[in-house]
């Protein structure tokens, strides 16, 4: 038990001393893992149990894909605040559709979505530590520094 409240502890802590940049890639990866999890729920013999770990699982990534839909500062010029918007609605769809249909394959599509763009973060995150995300913006939007 004492091992559980040091990792929540350290989870927290290590939240709220990370980067906004390290912020959504942590988002990301959590997305991942709900997926990987719930993906992991269709294995459950027992029906009920089943599909309430399923249900849950893709409830909490579609928690966080709305968190990564809204935290887009959509005044950023260009065409990546959209795309990644109307990206983050069909990876949005499809985990819907998935809970609904109780279709693992569904899932596949939208982890596949969301592994590269956690990718591209990730690369973008490692190419430029020193531009990683202004700290002049409103809390819980972000935009690259120019």
């Amino acid at each position: 038990m004492q091992y559980d409240k040091i990792a929540k502890s350290y989870k927290a802590q290590s939240v709220q001393t990370a980067s906004p940049g390290k912020l959504v890639l942590m988002l990301f990866d959590g997305c991942l893992r709900f997926t990987t999890a719930a993906k992991r729920a269709f294995n459950e013999e027992e029906f009920t149990k089943r599909n309430e770990d399923v249900n849950n699982n893709l409830i909490r990534a579609q928690n966080i894909v709305t968190e990564l839909q809204s935290s887009l500062d959509m005044s950023v010029p260009g065409e990546l605040p959209g795309t990644l918007y109307r990206l983050y609605d069909y990876v949005m769809h499809q985990l819907q559709q998935a809970n609904l249909k109780k279709e693992p394959e569904t899932i596949d599509e939208a982890e596949k979505v969301i592994t590269e763009l956690r990718d591209a973060w990730s690369e973008m995150l490692a190419q430029n530590p020193e531009n990683e995300i202004s700290g002049d913006q409103q809390p819980g939007s972000l935009s690259l520094k120019a």
